[in-house]
């Protein structure tokens, strides 16, 4: 169950939120002003964060440093009655990913919730790995940066991120279905050979200048990422 941190002092607000969210499968701690919520934040992990900004004791600004001082990662969701730009472009250089201006419909929060948390499913799937290694060939997931017998590969934003999927998913073969829906975000067209191709690029990339080849091909299948 996904574990969910809401700060707000509008107890009502508060309440109507935990209530709803619980209502949709996520488990929710609720701080009615920014103290707790400081406690909670540094002593648990959740995999997002809701914030007011004007709160008790400390403010969501300061809250957010907080949080981003501990985990650069978890997505934090700013809820407020400040609609003003000079007030979005401050949370924004704090480190918020979202801003919902108050009142807001319910909907709203929850659909922009599931964004941010598919988004981030991937990499609370797999812990905290954020360099992946498969042989001499090291991933860099945070700087985008891609090596192998330590020289550096320069892969398009498409071929990184088709590189990325299979490496998390290390040895495991994966379809051409599933790398177009995850990977291009479309739904699978046999006519293509979209896939076909930027494996190819791949390969040239990665495989062509080295004895070991990690990147294979199991016929009828898909394709996989590995050291044998």
């Amino acid at each position: 169950m996904q574990k969910i941190l809401v700060v707000e002092d509008e107890v009502k607000v508060a309440n109507a939120v935990k209530k709803g969210l619980e209502e949709n499968g996520f488990d929710v701690d609720v701080a009615y002003d920014g103290r707790i919520g400081k406690g909670l934040a540094t002593s648990n992990n959740y995999d997002l964060v809701i914030l007011d900004l004007n709160l008790p004791h400390h403010n969501g600004y300061e809250l957010c440093e907080v949080i981003r001082h501990k985990n650069n990662r978890v997505p934090v969701i700013m809820l407020t009655a400040l609609g003003g730009m000079e007030d979005k472009m401050q949370a924004f250089e704090i480190g918020a990913d979202d801003y919902l201006i108050k009142p807001f419909d319910f909907r709203e929060l929850l659909a922009r919730i599931r964004v941010f948390l598919k988004r981030a499913g991937s990499e609370a799937t797999h812990g905290t790995q954020y360099k992946i290694s498969i042989a001499d060939l090291e991933i860099d997931r945070e700087k985008k940066d891609v090596t192998r017998g330590g020289k550096k590969i320069a892969l398009t934003a498409k071929e990184y991120q088709l590189l990325e999927f299979l490496a998390m998913h290390k040895g495991k073969v994966i379809s051409k279905l599933t790398i177009a829906e995850k990977v291009w975000d479309i739904d699978f067209d046999t006519g293509t050979n979209v896939i076909e191709v930027y494996m190819n690029f791949l390969r040239k990339k990665i495989d062509k200048d080295f004895e070991q080849k990690l990147l294979h091909t199991k016929t009828g299948m898909g394709y996989y990422l590995s050291e044998e």
